[in-house]
């Protein structure tokens, strides 16, 4: 396998995929998701899919636009879906797309999305290569 091939293998073994539900006690006073809670949930599906993807400890540096299209009523069912989307010597960007559906129906849709990059560390905390040839 060449590289090319060998990092979208990566790529697409590291896709992460992880359903909610959005519970009351996750809303806001207009009785949908909390922004705040997204955000971490974004965070949380980006990290666990850029570690997949390099296997280093890792830590988020930035999260750029995310972008609110609609709010999401308590009850519906979310799909957060995170993806490799760049990849730089030390750091990387995973993309996350949050889904909505409704509890009683089939209309999934995307609702917000966004992108978060991280750094690889070495054992100093310091930038680390995300990967190296011995990897790949």
């Amino acid at each position: 396998m060449e590289y090319s091939e060998k990092v979208q293998a990566r790529i697409n073994y590291a896709t992460t995929y992880t359903t909610k539900t959005v519970f009351p006690g996750r809303t806001n006073h207009h009785n949908t998701l909390f922004g705040g809670e997204a955000l971490a949930w974004m965070d949380e599906v980006a990290f666990i899919c850029a570690t997949r993807f390099c296997r280093k400890p890792l830590v988020t540096i930035s999260s750029d636009r995310v972008d609110f299209k609609e709010p999401i009523p308590a009850g519906s069912i979310v799909e957060l879906v995170a993806s490799v989307s760049q990849i730089g010597r030390t750091s990387m960007v995973v993309e996350v797309n949050i889904f909505i559906e409704g509890m009683y129906q089939d209309d999934k849709h995307k609702a917000i999305s966004g992108s978060f990059k991280f750094v690889a560390l070495d054992k100093d905390r310091k930038p680390t290569p995300v990967l190296s040839d011995i990897e790949m």
